[in-house]
């Protein structure tokens, strides 16, 4: 394998930990808004708060690594995206500070400001959105480089059918995970009238979550032929991806197995992002940047490659150590 193949490797396997935890964290946040604002707050709002409090810190390292890697590893990524992402990621940061907000002063203060949770209930769905644009975006026709000059034509991205598609599939998918992780939390937790009704929300995000993802593909092909005849090569992994789904709504509807539900969702979404990845390289941006022509020298190549597979080695069971310890406690998950 080639450096540039395991540098780019590594980052999306960072970006897919990244996509799971940030889901739940999100979808989790738009839940306990949503239950306020129903009336439901008392079934679903506890469970949720058992699960954020401890790992809500975490959740952001994953995105750090990325994108410090994805700019050392392919230094010519801050010159295509940096212009490009300007309004986005800003938006994504202004989001991001209000979200960091809410945990500060839910833990100092102010718990129960009405204001301050429908705005982090919001940014549970504005923060996938916001981010999706990356995606986006290296999909090519959003941008045009002039010399030294990049442009992003907004116009073109706000009116593209591709761009919300895949904003809609980002929004869709976030309240699809975390619901399905919540279910199998509450199971574990006894609490059954809170796992009740986040199975209901899991199964009602369940179809939409395949169906914006066809969305996606079909207006692939007309946004981006040559990215959707290099899906069709993978369209094995994309069917075990429907397999896995169908898994997974087999045992919420029966009510049984909610952690092999829950694994069968990640896996699901696993062979989905990955058969995406594979079937982009080697584009970072179409068609202005590839893998290749993008990658560091060969010395801070084989240094980043060390250093972030450590870190992908001290991260995974750091994290899965804390959901051991804290999360998935006997006696924390019962409130005891």
């Amino acid at each position: 394998m080639s450096l540039e193949l395991l540098g780019i490797t590594v980052l999306w396997i960072f970006l897919f930990g990244y996509v799971i935890v940030a889901s739940i964290d999100f979808g989790a946040g738009f839940f306990s808004m949503y239950s306020d604002i129903s009336g439901r707050k008392d079934m679903i709002h506890t469970i949720i708060q058992r699960y954020l409090s401890p790992v809500w810190e975490i959740t952001n390292v994953f995105l750090v690594f990325f994108f410090v890697g994805i700019v050392g590893f392919f230094p010519k990524t801050a010159f295509y995206y940096g212009t490009a992402l300007l309004i986005p990621g800003s938006i994504s940061i202004i989001l991001l500070a209000i979200r960091g907000s809410y945990y500060a002063f839910g833990t100092y203060g102010m718990k129960n400001n009405r204001i301050l949770t429908f705005l982090y209930g919001m940014t549970g769905v504005f923060i996938p959105a916001s981010l999706s644009t990356v995606l986006i975006i290296s999909e090519g026709g959003f941008i045009s480089v002039k010399g030294k000059h990049v442009k992003l034509h907004l116009l073109e991205l706000l009116t593209s059918p591709f761009a919300w598609s895949v904003v809609l599939l980002a929004i869709v998918s976030v309240l699809f995970i975390s619901a399905s992780f919540l279910t199998w939390y509450s199971s574990k937790a006894n609490d059954y009238k809170a796992g009740a009704l986040l199975r209901k929300y899991t199964l009602a995000w369940s179809l939409p979550s395949v169906l914006s993802a066809l969305v996606v593909v079909l207006s692939m092909k007309t946004h981006n032929p040559e990215h959707f005849e290099n899906m069709i090569q993978y369209s094995w992994m994309l069917i075990l991806s429907i397999l896995f789904f169908f898994i997974a709504v087999f045992f919420f509807y029966r009510k049984k197995h909610y952690g092999a539900a829950f694994l069968s969702v990640v896996l699901q979404y696993a062979l989905a992002f990955f058969a995406y990845g594979t079937s982009h390289y080697p584009y970072l941006l179409y068609p202005y940047l590839t893998v290749q022509a993008g990658f560091t020298n060969e010395t801070m190549a084989k240094s980043l490659v060390i250093v972030f597979i450590l870190g992908l080695l001290l991260l995974v069971p750091s994290f899965l150590l804390v959901l051991k310890l804290f999360v998935f406690d006997k006696n924390y998950i019962q409130g005891k």
